[in-house]
């Protein structure tokens, strides 16, 4: 569920998940970490963001919305002369 959180004029706090790893520390040496850009017809990295819904300002999780169709509509925020 999205989590109510007071606006404010600072950012609000990035959670990363916690990721627990079993390989030895030579294996993580040696390894490239290859990331693919985004791609049609493909899931969508994970992450969060702050939104407006139902009067109250939210935290919303990507992961949250898995299997319903989700509009992301970014524009310069207001009073920002841009």
């Amino acid at each position: 569920m999205p989590e109510e959180f007071k606006p404010g004029c600072q950012r609000p706090a990035i959670k990363k998940a916690v990721v627990e790893s079993t390989t030895s520390d030579a294996q993580t040496n040696t390894a490239e970490v290859k990331r693919k850009m985004v791609s049609v017809g493909k899931p969508a990295p994970d992450f969060s963001a702050a939104g407006y819904f139902d009067g109250k300002f939210m935290n919303f999780n990507l992961s949250e919305m898995k299997g319903k169709w989700v509009l992301l509509c970014f524009y310069p925020g207001d009073f920002t002369f841009v």
